[in-house]
């Protein structure tokens, strides 16, 4: 679907490119905004985006695609980075901390008291800042009215980039990379004025990779909890329009709020990966400002948009497909429920028996599967942002060899389903420690198999994330492992497939030890959330097309050296490497000559019979500059290796100003695994 690009609005636009938000610490925040020409005679409600990813380079083109977009339909689009990111003073210590949130309240009051703003504030973001959204709402500043959250969590633990199921996910480290050298940026000279280098500093003597303190935490503690707005949903009282994409890793937040926040609330989840839904693949796209802009006008402007008289609850629910590595776009149709959990919704169950699924159970068997380390290589992996590459699910079939599979009969006609899978396992291991993973697929005609979706449990945390419980060998336990929400149709002539395996890697971190499950079949079972499609979902409106407003044209001053994506095999000693490698090219911001270069070597190795030696090795590069001002270069480093009993995490930070050193410091620690 073509996007449209957009030069022309209700309202003429004026942008400030740089102005400092004083806080009563002294630091002062750096935010870029948008306004209504005629806004300071005529004040308007105000939308905040507050997300650390800097203004000048890093987030440039998204926020000029959006922002500029909202104020030409009479908002004031205020972005701004947080404290010690961007052309922000201070520290960035680590990501959702309290100090963040206080900086949030005095930024939203702030923004209240301009006299461009009618004291009505809205809160946005995607990731991070749908996260803080979230968190912000429930700490109640009395100007904020409402929230967009978009690919965010509710809770930080169990469902975030650090931990799945109580096993620790290979993006906890990776995730805590990609912020180390972006902490160790300059801030632009020509923003801040000379006291640059000294910002800079500041920056770099306080810098620590975040990796250590997340791999300190395995268990869902006091420091998860926090900004886990889960823990009482209670706390937010403004109203939440929460949105999601089939592809991203996020979507279980969406069903989650809806059935947990007591206030005005829309869920949306169509079939996009982590990215605006005017921009992300798979498509359908659809006008994300367009839709943002019915919930602003309804809740910071009080117009009937007619947005709170529809469905709460909306979904795309896909189709079946052939598996790809990059689909452009998903078939299917939107359905719509007026509450979520919903009565549409049925509970069909299946049993687990030998090799297939039935609607009655068997005879107990016991049914042995021990995986190869490198199971898991065909699922999803959360690099490209749901841009294709490993992002999109592969043919399952490799995978499902190294599973235990369970089959169901011939579909004879479709067969949907709408919500959160559920599988029973009645379970024993061999070793104290081991999780499983349980994949729902469909298995097409033709032999493909197609990931529905997938759930992890680490079988330590069977009782709870909170206090572990290592298992006695050989003893039988049956454990629910709850799979990711998804709404799909299976198709007529499919089967629907569920494969457990002992292993999940480049997803999950493995067991200390190679795991051997029993699993027992007829005493196992599959419920899945069936939901016959609706007359309503017909019915339901069309989404807005994509469009955005026209972003500044930037130039290519050096040419990306070739990337890489996929598996590698070293054949003389038998360790797969899954290898992510890019180069974003020398890029200059014609408009005011600031240069960025970001190139990145992500390496994910194991070897399929040994689970220690799984490594993340994990490399980047980062430029940024102006021509006869200054030349940054960043090179940094984190590999994070393990044994049975500990894991080891190595860093190195060097940074330079041309030929010049400027920082040098290594890390080392050696921590504990506690049930992982």
């Amino acid at each position: 679907m073509t996007v449209e690009i957009v030069d022309t609005f209700p309202n003429a636009v004026t942008e400030v490119e740089f102005e400092r938000i004083p806080l009563s610490d002294g630091v002062h925040l750096s935010c870029r905004y948008w306004l209504p020409a005629d806004a300071a005679k005529n004040p308007v409600p105000a939308i905040l985006e507050y997300i650390p990813y800097c203004t000048r380079d890093g987030t440039a083109a998204r926020d000029e695609a959006m922002h500029p977009y909202f104020a030409g339909h009479g908002y004031a689009a205020v972005r701004v980075d947080m404290r010690g990111s961007g052309e922000s003073e201070g520290v960035l210590l680590n990501e959702y901390l309290e100090l963040e949130q206080d900086d949030a309240l005095e930024v939203i009051a702030w923004i209240a008291e301009q006299p461009w703003c009618d004291g009505n504030v809205g809160m946005m973001g995607k990731s991070w800042g749908g996260f803080n959204g979230l968190q912000v709402a429930a700490r109640r500043p009395p100007a904020l009215k409402c929230v967009v959250s978009v690919f965010s969590t509710d809770d930080r633990y169990a469902d975030d980039v650090h931990y799945i199921g109580g096993c620790m996910a290979t993006q906890n480290p990776e995730w805590a990379f990609v912020m180390f050298p972006a902490m160790a940026r300059p801030p632009d000279p020509a923003l801040v004025g000379d006291g640059w280098r000294d910002m800079w500093r500041q920056r770099l003597d306080a810098m620590e990779p975040w990796i250590m303190p997340w791999v300190e935490h395995q268990r869902r503690d006091a420091y998860w909890k926090h900004g886990s707005v889960c823990e009482n949903y209670s706390d937010i009282e403004v109203p939440v329009y929460a949105i999601g994409g089939w592809a991203d890793p996020y979507s279980n937040t969406v069903p989650r709020l809806m059935a947990g926040l007591d206030t005005p609330r829309k869920g949306l989840i169509g079939p996009w990966g982590h990215q605006y839904m005017h921009q992300a693949l798979p498509g359908p796209k659809m006008g994300y400002m367009d839709e943002a802009l019915r919930w602003w006008d309804h809740w910071l402007k009080g117009e009937d948009t007619g947005l709170m008289d529809e469905p709460a609850y909306r979904v795309w629910v896909q189709d079946s497909i052939r598996p790809a590595t990059c689909h452009q776009e998903r078939p299917g149709y939107w359905a719509t429920e007026s509450v979520w959990p919903s009565t549409n919704v049925q509970p069909t169950t299946q049993h687990l028996n030998n090799g297939t699924l039935d609607p009655d159970a068997g005879v107990e068997e016991c049914v042995s599967v021990c995986s190869p380390q490198t199971t898991g290589q065909c699922t999803p992996f959360f690099g490209n942002g749901g841009e294709g590459g490993p992002e999109d699910p592969y043919d399952q079939r490799s995978d499902d060899a190294a599973s235990a599979c369970f089959d169901g009969a011939v579909l004879e006609e479709a067969f949907a389903i709408m919500g959160a899978p559920v599988v029973m396992l009645d379970v024993a291991s061999d070793q104290e420690n081991a999780f499983v993973c349980v994949r729902l697929n469909e298995v097409l005609p033709g032999g493909e198999s197609l990931q529905v979706s997938y759930g992890i449990l680490n079988l330590t945390h069977r009782n709870s994330h909170e206090f572990p419980e290592a298992l006695e060998p050989g003893k039988r336990h049956t454990v629910r492992v709850q799979l990711n929400d998804i709404a799909h149709t299976f198709a007529p002539g499919s089967r629907i497939r569920v494969a457990v395996s002992t292993a999940f890697w480049p997803i999950v971190w493995p067991s200390p030890r190679p795991a051997t499950l029993s699993v027992f079949t007829g005493a196992s079972s599959l419920c899945l959330p069936a939901r016959e499609p609706r007359s309503s979902d017909a019915d339901t409106r069309p989404l807005p097309p994509p469009r955005h407003s026209r972003v500044h044209p930037t130039s290519l001053r050096a040419d990306s050296e070739p990337g890489f994506v996929g598996f590698k095999i070293d054949r003389t000693t038998g360790v797969q490497s899954f290898i992510n490698r890019s180069d974003s090219g020398t890029k200059v911001f014609d408009r005011h000559g600031w240069t960025t270069r970001v190139q990145t070597d992500y390496r994910f190795h194991i070897h399929p019979d040994d689970p220690t030696s799984a490594c993340v090795d994990l490399t980047a590069t980062e430029t940024y500059g102006r021509e006869g001002q200054l030349d940054a270069r960043i090179e940094a480093h984190q590999k994070m290796s393990c044994d049975e009993t500990h894991f080891f995490i190595e860093a190195t930070l060097n940074v330079f100003d041309g030929e010049e050193p400027v920082y040098s410091r290594q890390w080392n620690k050696r921590i504990a695994r506690d049930g992982i």
